[in-house]
């Protein structure tokens, strides 16, 4: 039978740790730079409807959303509710919203401003032309309906 020994003797070389901040570093920075911070928390279940002819939008800073689906929390009903920015609202918190997302751009940029409907597919019209018409009475008459694209 064979016998096996220990080495005796100092150990092998140590690994440098000198460059280890420096990759840390590094991914980090790459982290930061490659993640994309949501702007809103959606509080209602959206699945778009498809279409076939769709365009982008140029400048989406100038892209005032409105969200209409079912809620996530059941509690909170099983009929579509308006979501503007990270909260529920109604169709007579519309034109308000309109004012304020035209007090955070620049006058020139105004006319420029679109509003963009996320609308659920099983959404019924009535909620849809409720809040068209208050955006005719807020004069944001510039309206797109988002979708996916079919395939």
């Amino acid at each position: 039978m064979a016998k096996f020994k220990r080495k005796s003797g100092g150990d092998g070389p140590s690994i440098s740790t000198a460059s280890l901040p420096d990759i840390v570093f590094m991914l980090l920075f790459f982290f930061m730079v490659t993640t994309v911070m949501r702007e809103v928390d959606l509080k209602v279940k959206i699945v778009q409807p498809e279409a076939s002819e769709i365009q982008k939008l140029k400048d989406k800073s100038l892209v005032n959303y409105i969200y209409i689906g079912f809620p996530y929390d059941k509690s909170l009903g099983t009929e579509p509710r308006i979501q503007l920015r990270d909260a529920f609202a109604t169709t007579e918190d519309i034109p308000a919203y309109i004012e304020e997302r035209r007090a955070e751009v620049e006058e020139h940029q105004i006319p420029k401003l679109t509003t963009s409907m996320k609308v659920d597919k099983d959404a019924k019209m009535g909620i849809i032309t409720d809040v068209k018409i208050q955006l005719r009475k807020a004069q944001a008459l510039k309206l797109n309906y988002s979708t996916r694209e079919s395939r």
